[in-house]
């Protein structure tokens, strides 16, 4: 017997693997991938294969590559070949990736 939350993950990666590509797909994986959190305080664009996440400061960028191993793990099962690699940006306006912010 497979517990329901593997079914369910697994029903949710097919729906949204047969969905054409996007902006609204991106952006839905990368919620569900990223969680509530982190989604509210980024935003992502795919170009050419290239995860662009652009966090609201330095403190989410950090977090963000501090995890980018396994989001870009679980966003390529979601995307699938789409999605050649991830990278992090900060807002405009907001300061450097300084490790004392």
């Amino acid at each position: 017997m497979h517990p329901v939350q593997n079914i369910a993950a697994s029903v949710l990666a097919d729906i949204i693997r047969r969905q054409p590509p996007s902006r609204e797909r991106t952006s839905f994986a990368w919620s569900v991938v990223a969680g509530p959190a982190l989604a509210r305080a980024s935003s992502v664009e795919l170009r050419a294969g290239i995860l662009f996440v652009t966090a609201k400061d330095a403190r989410w960028a950090r977090e963000v590559e501090r995890a980018r191993p396994g989001i870009r793990a679980r966003l390529q099962s979601l995307l699938g070949s789409e999605l050649r690699d991830l990278r992090v940006l900060l807002a405009a306006g907001t300061s450097a990736l300084d490790p004392r912010t």
